[in-house]
């Protein structure tokens, strides 16, 4: 906790020390002030002629003219410019540019039926079965998903130097405490094709992800921020080639393998991901695989339908295939339950004032390790977990966002034991930069 205190010291103090015209000086600014100082200096050196050749007050002249310039050397000494990427600026002297960014966020969430532990957001995997669980409703408010960031681009001679740091207050410390800490989501540089640092995972489809009021969104797909190291080779005549090394799973000693294709049409984008995981429990250990597909398809100028497929053999993180079922040692083997997703979205912008999206998630327990997972949980083991989302964003001023959606979703277990999800979730979003 200390450490997440002067982290926020120093970024508050960081920020504080900036000029005023941090975000108020443009280029042409700066450029004009460097203009007046060249004709200042002019006129100071025919006035200097000027006197050479008649001395009249030369004290009270040169005092006047260098009042003048000192005072433009300060501002121009003050003036930040703008930077490179969009909302970023510049100091003088300096080729890097920065932005400082991040929202304000409140939700609101009504649960019309029981609650998940765990989570103030969706958590299906673990919703309460309707067999002896009565339906008791639950309202919750909260701000912990706020986040702020910073990202810098340096010119460098084989491209730009980036990087990216971002964090928000939605920091998981057990069953004991609530979710209320710094949290670290992404940290890393970026150069050259290479990426190194922890961000969203290259086995993740983010681009065919359907946007959602509700934080952790559908199951049935990747949602992982894992630490890597990330190669892009990026031809546009072909398409975009990505391999990396990622953070492995809990307890496994090997890293991650990911590759992964992207390519781009007129009409919208197709991808295609494979993974290889090590998963591991106590001494025993087992090398999963795992596949995917993405893409999307421009129906009209503001409409747009995403979809994705996603398999994975276990997953001890429960990350690389959100609501598929842990890893289970039987005896001395390790069983690794093969899991299939699916998530569908469409997304339309009906003006610059309002959009909305409808999205379904389904992940399904496939291999037959049934007997397995009864062993080790019982019958409550999931066989398929559903859930769909309708929200709307609405943006009545300029960096304000309005946001509402109905949830709802069914657990299905092996022993065949369902459990509804049924909620409303609220938000106003402030957005700075």
């Amino acid at each position: 906790m200390k450490r997440s205190s002067l982290f926020l010291a120093l970024m508050a103090a960081g920020l504080c020390s900036l000029s005023p015209q941090v975000f108020a000086q443009s280029a042409q600014d700066f450029n004009d002030l460097r203009a007046e100082i060249k004709a200042l200096r002019t006129e100071i050196n025919q006035l200097k002629a000027q006197q050479a050749q008649a001395p009249v007050a030369p004290a009270a002249s040169a005092s006047n003219w260098n009042d003048r310039l000192d005072n433009v050397e300060l501002r121009q000494k003050d003036a930040v410019v703008l930077g490179d990427i969009p909302g970023s600026f510049r100091l003088p002297g300096s080729e890097t540019s920065i932005r400082v960014y991040g929202f304000a966020e409140a939700n609101a969430i009504k649960d019309f039926k029981s609650t998940a532990p765990g989570d103030n957001f969706t958590n299906l995997a673990e919703q309460p079965l309707n067999s002896g669980h009565p339906a008791t409703g639950k309202t919750v408010l909260t701000g912990q998903t706020s986040r702020f960031g910073f990202e810098t681009s340096t010119p460098m001679s084989n491209g730009a130097f980036n990087t990216k740091i971002e964090a928000d207050f939605y920091g998981y410390c057990g069953n004991e405490c609530n979710r209320n800490r710094l949290r670290l989501r992404h940290a890393y540089g970026e150069y050259a094709g290479w990426l190194i640092g922890q961000t969203w995972s290259t086995f993740m489809d983010l681009d065919d992800m359907p946007e959602t009021v509700d934080f952790n969104g559908p199951p049935g797909a990747t949602f992982r921020r894992p630490v890597q190291a990330r190669y892009t080779w990026n031809n546009p005549n072909l398409a975009k080639f990505q391999f990396a090394l990622e953070e492995p799973s809990d307890g496994a000693h090997s890293p991650n393998l990911v590759a992964r294709v992207d390519k781009g049409f007129d009409w919208g984008t197709l991808n295609a991901r494979i993974l290889s995981h090590e998963q591991r429990v106590g001494n025993a250990s087992k090398r999963g695989f795992g596949f995917g597909l993405g893409g999307s398809y421009k129906l009209t100028g503001t409409a747009t339908l995403m979809a994705q497929y996603t398999q994975v053999d276990g997953d001890g993180d429960g990350a690389y295939l959100v609501g598929a079922n842990y890893p289970v040692l039987d005896g001395g083997t390790l069983r690794l339950d093969r899991a299939r997703g699916v998530v569908l979205g469409l997304t339309n912008t009906f003006s610059e004032h309002l959009r909305a999206t409808v999205s379904v998630g389904t992940v399904r327990s496939t291999r037959n390790v049934g007997d397995a997972y009864v062993n080790a949980y019982g019958l409550d083991g999931n066989e398929r977990l559903t859930q769909w989302h309708l929200g709307f964003y609405y943006l009545p001023i300029k960096n304000v966002e309005l946001g509402t959606e109905l949830i709802g979703g069914r657990r299905t277990t092996y022993g065949g034991d369902t459990g509804s999800l049924s909620r409303l979730n609220l938000q106003a979003r402030y957005i700075f930069n």
